[in-house]
């Protein structure tokens, strides 16, 4: 990705920080149930990618970095499997 398409890829996900060549974001659950029901179906949706994050879980919140290794700087990949983890969050989360 250049810095025209990171700049907008970033935009879209405002929830996320850049941290050199990395994307990051905390997640909060209401509890460890919800944090892992979370987890298991991003691993899912990983597992299609064949693109998976470095998370740490801690009862209810989970803190995520993703960055492809492979590629030894933030890719498409990235964004695509981070776009889902948002989605998925915000069907977990009560409003």
């Amino acid at each position: 990705m250049d810095a025209a398409e990171l700049t907008t890829a970033l935009e879209a996900l405002p929830s996320w920080r850049l941290e050199g060549d990395r994307i990051h974001r905390q997640f909060s659950f209401p509890d460890f149930a919800h944090a892992f029901h979370w987890m298991t179906q991003v691993a899912e949706v990983a597992e299609r990618l064949n693109h998976h994050p470095e998370w740490k879980n801690v009862y209810s919140r989970v803190e995520v970095t993703l960055t492809t290794h492979d590629a030894g700087r933030l890719t498409r990949l990235d964004f695509e499997l981070a776009r889902a983890m948002d989605t998925l969050a915000e069907a977990l989360t009560p409003r």
